[in-house]
């Protein structure tokens, strides 16, 4: 991974193995623009509507080996992703830090609950009852948020609290995570410090 500091809260970062080569540049302070295209038009779709909801300006290129399989793109996806955002914050000084949201569509209710602690965990409790969505296999979803998380240093909780139809769990889910994102990454003007007692967050 190289990557380079831009103005303000963004940042640009390209990665190249021999599976895969993903280029991203991320703007925390954006209005939701982005231009994304990853060669898996359903995870196109689940990463515009996180831009849209975190209202992240957001570019993400990426070419990987579909020959094989999703696996290796999905997954570098969100490690880049991750790694983007939390170089992005800087030393998070200022920012709310936690976020909150419950998202439904239709039948499908999801809760999303984030702390941009330095601390990698996540709890992932959703349970697909299809195991693809057209020909996205869902288990590659938490691969994505895990690698996501692993990298970006969050804690992050994804619960299913009801759901049937797969592709409204997921879009919910993608939805709750830009929302979280939008009020962590928020700057309070009455927070100057690292809003940590430690004094180092990042």
């Amino acid at each position: 991974i190289w990557g380079n500091k831009m103005d303000k809260r963004t940042f640009k970062i390209e990665r190249k193995t021999k599976e895969t080569y993903i280029s991203t540049s991320c703007n925390l302070d954006g209005k939701g623009i982005y231009k994304i295209n990853t060669g898996i038009p359903f995870l196109n779709h689940l990463l515009i509507a996180f831009t849209r909801y975190s209202e992240f300006d957001l570019e993400i290129y990426a070419k990987g080996d579909l020959d094989v399989d999703f696996h290796h793109t999905v997954e570098d996806i969100g490690l880049v992703l991750g790694k983007s955002i939390v170089s992005a914050l800087g030393e998070g000084r200022g920012i709310e830090r936690f976020g909150t949201y419950f998202i439904p569509m239709d039948e499908a209710l999801v809760r999303v609950v984030l702390d941009i602690s330095g601390r990698p965990f996540l709890s992932y409790n959703v349970d697909f009852k299809e195991e693809r969505i057209g020909d996205f296999p869902v288990s590659l979803f938490i691969e994505f948020i895990r690698a996501f998380v692993n990298e970006g240093k969050f804690t992050l909780h994804i619960d299913m609290l009801r759901g049937d139809n797969a592709h409204h769990v997921a879009e919910a889910m993608f939805k709750g995570i830009g929302k979280v994102f939008k009020m962590a990454v928020s700057i309070n003007p009455l927070l100057k410090d690292i809003p940590s007692t430690k004094g180092v967050l990042i």
